[in-house]
C-alpha cells in the first residue's frame, strides 16, 4: 500500500539527489545554513567550489584560505549522509581555484609541463596538487585535461595553456602520470572534455561550438587509452556539436556520444559527468527540463550545475524536482536513475570511511 510507495519514493529521492552536483555561495556554512539544508533535504551527491564569483564579479566565493577551506569542507561533509563529492578545477597554471594570492602553492600549467616533458616534474606537480586538495577535504579534481592543443587559437583550451600538447601520445603520457599520482593520494580524477574540445574555435561558455569541420578522431586517443588502463574515475563531457557524432544534439545531450562512443566503443564503466549545465551552449538552446532529460537519456550520471555563469539559489531543488517529475511521468525509468546511482556509489566506496 501507501507505505510501500513512500519507501520507494524515499529511495528514488536518494538516487536522484546523488546525480546532482551544484555550486553555491559562501565561505562558511554554520549549522542551520540554508545550503546545508539543501545538502540534507535533496541528498545532494556533490558540490563544486570556486574562488571567484562570476555573476557578481566578487573575488570571494568559496575559497580564500586553507584554514577556512578545511572548515568549509568539514561542514559540508557533516551535513551529508552519503559522503559528498567535493570538487574543484585545480588544473595548474591559469585554471586554479586555490590561488597563490591566497597563500596556496604556485602551480605549472599543463602546457608548461608538456613543453618541459619530464615525467618526474609532471608527477611531482600532480602529487603536490593531490596532497593539497586531499588535506583540505577536496576529493575530486576536474583534471587532467585530455584535450589536444590542435588549434593553437582555441580561446578556451590552448590559449589558456590547459593542454599538454598537440600530440595525442604526449597528452596521454602526462595524463597518465597525473592520474596515477592523484590516485596514490586518494584523489579522484575527472578527465575532460570528451570527445575533445581542443580543435574548437569557440568557447562553449558563450554558445555552442560546432566542430564538425575541425574535430579529428585523434582527439579520442588519450581518452581511449586511459580508459583501457582503467585510470579515469569520471569522464566529463563537452558541450560541442559535431554533425558526424549526432545530427541534432551536442555531445553532453547525445546518446550517440555518451552511450555509444564513450560507454560502448571506449568501454568506460565509470561515472560520466556533464560539463556545467548552465553554460551558454546548453541554456541558450534548451530549457532546464529539456537539458536535464536529454542528458540523462544520453547516459550522463551526474548533472553539474556550477551556478557560476548565472546564479540560481534554487537550482538544486529545481533540478531535483524536474528529475522526480520526469520519473513520475514515465519519461525516465527508475531503473535508469538507479543505474547512475549505483555507479556513483561505487565511485564513492573509497570515500566511505
Amino acid at each position: 500500500g501507501s507505505m510501500e510507495t513512500r519507501a520507494g519514493n524515499q529511495e528514488l529521492d536518494r538516487w536522484i539527489g546523488q546525480m546532482l552536483m551544484v555550486g553555491f555561495r559562501g565561505t562558511e556554512l554554520n549549522e542551520g545554513d540554508p545550503f546545508l539544508e539543501v545538502v540534507r533535504d535533496f541528498h545532494l551527491g556533490g558540490v563544486i567550489l570556486f574562488d571567484y564569483d562570476v555573476p557578481t564579479q566578487a573575488p570571494v566565493r568559496n575559497i580564500f584560505s586553507s584554514v577556512q577551506l578545511s572548515r568549509l569542507t568539514t561542514q559540508l561533509q557533516a551535513a551529508a549522509r552519503v559522503p559528498l563529492l567535493i570538487a574543484t578545477d585545480q588544473e595548474g597554471g591559469k585554471v586554479v581555484r586555490l590561488k597563490e594570492k591566497h597563500g596556496f602553492p604556485a602551480t605549472l600549467s599543463a602546457a608548461e609541463l608538456g613543453f618541459r616533458n619530464e615525467e618526474s616534474l609532471t608527477r611531482s606537480s600532480a602529487r603536490e596538487t593531490a596532497d593539497l586538495l586531499v588535506e583540505l577535504g577536496i576529493n575530486l579534481n576536474f583534471a587532467p585535461v585530455l584535450d589536444l592543443a590542435s588549434n593553437p587559437e582555441n580561446p578556451i583550451i590552448a590559449a589558456l595553456g590547459r593542454s599538454y600538447g598537440s600530440e595525442s601520445d604526449q597528452v596521454l603520457r602526462h595524463g597518465r602520470w597525473t592520474i596515477e599520482e592523484f590516485h596514490k593520494k586518494g584523489l579522484l580524477s575527472a578527465v575532460k572534455h570528451f570527445p575533445g574540445h581542443g580543435s574548437s574555435r569557440d568557447d562553449s561558455h558563450l554558445g555552442l561550438p560546432d566542430v564538425t569541420l575541425q574535430w579529428n578522431p585523434r582527439e579520442l586517443e588519450p581518452f581511449r587509452r586511459l580508459i583501457q588502463e582503467q585510470l579515469p574515475d569520471l569522464v566529463m563531457t563537452a558541450h560541442l556539436f559535431n554533425s558526424n557524432w549526432d545530427r541534432e544534439y551536442p555531445a553532453t545531450l547525445s546518446r550517440e556520444v555518451v552511450n555509444t562512443m564513450l560507454r560502448q566503443d571506449l568501454g568506460f564503466g565509470g561515472v560520466i559527468i556533464s560539463d556545467d549545465m548552465q553554460m551558454g551552449a546548453i541554456v541558450d538552446n534548451y530549457t532546464l527540463e529539456k537539458g536535464i532529460q536529454r542528458a540523462v537519456e544520453a547516459g550522463i550520471d551526474i548533472l553539474l550545475f556550477a551556478n557560476n555563469s548565472s546564479y540560481d539559489p534554487d537550482i538544486a531543488s529545481r533540478a531535483f524536482n524536474i528529475l522526480r517529475d520526469l520519473v513520475n511521468r514515465g519519461a525516465l525509468s527508475p531503473d535508469r536513475i538507479q543505474e547512475s546511482y549505483l555507479r556513483i556509489l561505487k565511485l564513492k566506496e573509497n570515500l566511505i570511511k
